[in-house]
């Protein structure tokens, strides 16, 4: 599996790399794209990102769910326990699925429809014109972290639009933006979901995503529906918190996506993002595995840094006890 990933690996590697070393040979390509999303009314609503995160799911998730019904040799349960014959666990039928997409739309639309959006590249006086605001007569912080409600009235009684950048970003900037996220989301939901293991008010909340059997790819939406909201939450802080262009919250949804999918996979895949990233760097879905089999242990999504710090920290702390 080593050996499949290197080429792989090379590709993406050169092309992150020309990408941040060479914005120029990418401008013209990012400037005609985002000049043709900025004439879509879809991408200027303020719940496009609400229904482009539902979309990307319903893609990827089926696909994994797939693989794992139809490749039980990548199975970790059943590289485990040498059983080609184990049983798939029972899945949700499609009208359960349905019911849990309208769960998980409906606390992000009431957002998206009562709060003004707020991008990188943006001006201040944008946003309050989008939010129903006179730019001229209010002082709306331009801040990404502070809130800021829509004016509602009659003729504007909700959030509709978003105020977009007027340009694209370059290359150099998504790729960083993007990196910066993922590492930035790894990082705090390390310290929320250690919370929702440790403190019993927030443990009962979470057992609603380790009620299975075998891990599988529907598990990854299995949640409750605050622990849903925090997921969002935090990775919105993750991209706001460094102001990201609104092109790279758009391709964020499907790294993003694609991450959680695999990590909760249950499967051993020769693809899986694990093995793309250099030795000891990712989580990837065995380490995601061992935790929601025990319950302990590997609290981070994505990548393995903090895990190992907590490790070393309680292995050193008992010794010297």
């Amino acid at each position: 599996m080593a050996s499949s990933a290197f080429l792989p690996r090379l590709f993406l590697g050169l092309t992150l790399a020309s990408a941040i070393a060479f914005p120029a040979s990418y401008q013209r390509f990012l400037d005609s794209t985002y000049a043709y999303l900025l004439t879509s009314s879809l991408y200027r609503a303020s719940t496009f990102e609400t229904f482009w995160t539902v979309i990307i799911y319903a893609v990827i998730e089926p696909i994994y769910t797939y693989r794992y019904a139809h490749n039980p040799q990548l199975r970790l349960a059943v590289q485990k326990e040498g059983n080609p014959a184990r049983r798939i666990p029972k899945m949700r039928r499609p009208q359960n699925r349905i019911k849990e997409g309208l769960t998980y739309i409906a606390p992000l639309l009431l957002l998206d429809l009562t709060m003004i959006k707020k991008f990188g590249g943006v001006s201040v006086t944008d946003m309050a014109l989008s939010g129903n605001y006179d730019p001229n007569n209010v002082s709306m912080r331009g801040n990404f972290l502070a809130p800021s409600l829509h004016r509602f009235t009659l003729a504007s009684p909700l959030q509709t639009t978003r105020a977009l950048p007027a340009t694209a970003p370059t290359s150099r900037q998504l790729v960083l933006q993007l990196a910066t996220s993922i590492v930035i989301y790894d990082s705090v939901f390390f310290f929320f979901h250690l919370a929702l293991h440790k403190l019993p008010i927030l443990s009962k909340i979470h057992s609603v995503h380790h009620k299975h059997g075998e891990i599988n790819p529907q598990i990854t939406n299995q949640l409750d529906v605050f622990e849903r909201l925090g997921l969002v939450l935090l990775a919105n802080f993750s991209l706001n918190i460094i102001g990201s262009h609104v092109l790279t919250r758009t391709l964020f949804v499907p790294m993003f996506v694609w991450l959680l999918v695999d990590i909760h996979s249950g499967l051993d895949q020769e693809w899986g993002y694990d093995k793309l990233l250099p030795a000891r760097w990712a989580a990837g879905s065995r380490r995601h595995s061992h935790h929601h089999q025990y319950g302990t242990r590997y609290y981070e999504p994505f990548f393995s840094w903090w895990d190992n710090a907590l490790e070393y920290i309680t292995k050193t702390s008992s010794v010297e006890a």
